[in-house]
């Protein structure tokens, strides 16, 4: 037999002190988790529980937080987390679960969520996002709430649980794929086609946008030169006036500053020759002649006269209006102006290749129609001749659960030829299928999502549950939370057998307030709320013997728990051990295989 051995340490630095939780266990090489840690979520203000291979029951009174402990786990799989569930005056939710991966790594999960809502997902103390959370939560849980049972309603549900008890998951992914790649290049078709539908139209409109641009033919940045132009032009007369008397002032006139300047040279020389002070002076002498000497040369041209004719002036005008036209139809810069041109004229080269393109276009939609009616042809073949073992299988499933009479199918709308009817084709393929169901003998088989009850749905949601096959099976921990919703008696029995049988497979957590359903658990677990100090806290306590034959007895009559009761509670744990020991065994002997 394989001694398998696990060890983790928790670390809970919420309250500023250490604390570690070892877990030891031998038993099957099973992914399951082994040891659950909640702090401060909702009522529960600290709370461990220590989970086993098999099937951990968990009960207690309504409203003692038992449904608190699988909301924990759904934190754990990457669930909603909000402000609201963190316990009244806490800073955070804590929650932490000890697990093993389906591939054999030892893993802690952790997920924080504080009093403002903001919420952080660990993995190994390693922080990591929400999804990473999510992909690694959904390998290990798989959860079974009533929320779950209504599903059945939704007749859309039904092909992805056919789906997933005939293992076609991977056919699926093909069959979306294609359907998108269809969609895509039909969607391009009808796009094209519409732009065509107005094609002489559109390229009447683009020919005569694009020839308004070519005719002016502008240039980056010509706006901006010419605007510089248009001003020299318009003041021509005040600029020669200006450059005029700045050239007479400097070189040509009276007492010219160049002249002055030869003079005051001379003074300083003489000054430099007798005060060495003066020297640097003297030296800046050429720098400052050759600073004016060009001065000198950039006035001219403006004393000689600026040519300003109008005809320059009013050339320069008309283009610049020409160009202001031409940014407030296709700018607003002249850059623009450019790109939308070359837009243009790969529009007009697209209206004009649109035939030779539609034709492409054609060939493309024919070709992904074909590969995705043909997969999905195999994806409906395969679900046809699984879905009489499906049917067949629950039947079997019911009848273990007090149903032994009751008849199912999956129907498929078969009213309209498959490659007539693209119309219903989805990414999930061709096929619209419904369970159909009858619980009572003499009664045709009708939609189970309108016919069934609560009770029904739960047992039907559970033998599908069952039916998985082994090899389809990845070993998470399964969560059922209050599966015996709508159910008694006879069917409650029923229900604790199948889900002990569920167990040889699966580890199981099973939220019940039926005596029936936590005989057969392999652990038991009793959840309390109590009050301290005016706050309430919740407690879970393992279970064993002669306090789980008083928890059996309070659930089988409530508060008052007679002598007779807890005797008849004590038999009914004794008639099951022999059940239990079986449950022991094939596990063993799983173990067994394995090695």
């Amino acid at each position: 037999m394989i001694r398998w051995h696990f060890s983790v340490q928790l670390e809970h630095r919420s309250t500023g002190s250490d604390r570690r939780a070892k877990v030891l266990s031998d038993g099957p090489l099973w992914p399951m988790i082994r040891f659950l840690s909640i702090r401060d979520l909702a009522v529960i203000d600290h709370l461990e529980i220590e989970l086993d291979p098999g099937l951990n029951v968990l009960t207690g009174e309504t409203g003692a937080g038992k449904s608190i402990v699988v909301g924990a786990l759904g934190l754990l799989r990457g669930g909603r987390a909000s402000s609201d569930l963190v316990r009244t005056g806490a800073h955070k939710a804590v929650v932490e679960a000890a697990a093993e991966t389906p591939d054999g790594r030892e893993r802690v999960l952790r997920r924080e969520v504080s009093a403002q809502g903001r919420s952080r997902a660990f993995v190994d103390n390693r922080l990591v996002s929400t999804s990473t959370l999510r992909q690694l939560g959904a390998e290990l849980l798989d959860l079974h709430g009533q929320h779950e049972h209504q599903a059945l309603l939704d007749p859309a549900s039904h092909l992805e649980l056919l789906d997933r008890y005939a293992t076609l998951g991977a056919m699926r992914g093909d069959v979306r794929d294609r359907f998108g790649t269809w969609r895509q290049v039909a969607s391009d078709l009808e796009r094209l086609r519409e732009r065509m539908a107005s094609r002489d139209e559109r390229a009447e409109t683009v020919a005569l946008q694009l020839r308004d641009i070519e005719d002016a033919d502008p240039s980056e940045g010509e706006d901006d030169a010419l605007a510089a132009q248009q001003q020299i032009l318009a003041n021509a007369d005040h600029l020669h006036r200006l450059a005029s008397e700045s050239y007479a002032a400097l070189y040509d006139g009276d007492g010219a500053a160049l002249g002055t300047l030869d003079r005051v040279w001379k003074h300083v020389g003489e000054l430099a020759a007798l005060d060495p002070a003066f020297t640097p002076h003297l030296d800046a002498r050429d720098a400052i002649a050759s600073q004016l000497e060009e001065l000198v040369y950039a006035l001219r041209p403006y004393a000689s006269g600026v040519d300003a004719s109008p005809e320059r002036l009013q050339a320069v005008e008309d283009r610049l209006a020409r160009l202001d036209r031409l940014k407030r139809r296709y700018g607003p810069t002249i850059a623009d102006v450019i790109s939308r041109r070359d837009q243009l004229r790969d529009e007009e080269a697209e209206l004009t290749g649109g035939t030779e393109r539609e034709a492409e276009l054609v060939e493309q939609v024919a070709a992904a129609r074909d590969a995705y009616l043909d997969i999905a042809t195999v994806l409906s073949e395969q679900r046809q001749a699984h879905a009489t073992k499906l049917a067949r299988a629950l039947e079997r499933g019911l009848g273990d659960l007090a149903m032994e009479r009751a008849r199912f199918e999956v129907v498929f709308d078969e009213s309209a030829p498959v490659a007539d009817a693209e119309e219903r084709w989805t990414d999930r393929g061709i096929d619209q299928g419904e369970f159909y169901f009858s619980a009572n003998p003499g009664e045709d088989v009708r939609p189970l999502a309108r016919i069934a009850s609560g009770g029904e749905l739960s047992r039907v949601m559970l033998a599908l549950r069952t039916a998985v096959t082994p090899a389809d099976s990845s070993g998470r921990t399964l969560v059922f939370d209050e599966v015996d919703a709508g159910i008694g008696g006879e069917a409650a029995e029923r229900v604790g057998a199948k889900l002990r049988t569920l167990a040889d497979r699966y580890q199981v957590l099973c939220v019940t307030h039926l005596p029936q359903i936590a005989i057969y658990g392999t652990s038991h677990h009793r959840v309390t709320k109590t009050v301290r100090d005016g706050r309430t806290a919740t407690a879970v306590e393992r279970l064993a013997d002669e306090s789980r034959a008083s928890e059996i007895a309070r659930m089988m009559t409530g508060t008052r728990v007679s002598s007779n009761v807890l005797e008849s509670a004590r038999e009914l744990l004794t008639s099951t051990d022999k059940e239990k020991a079986k449950v022991t065994a094939g596990a063993k002997g799983e173990s067994e295989r394995r090695k």
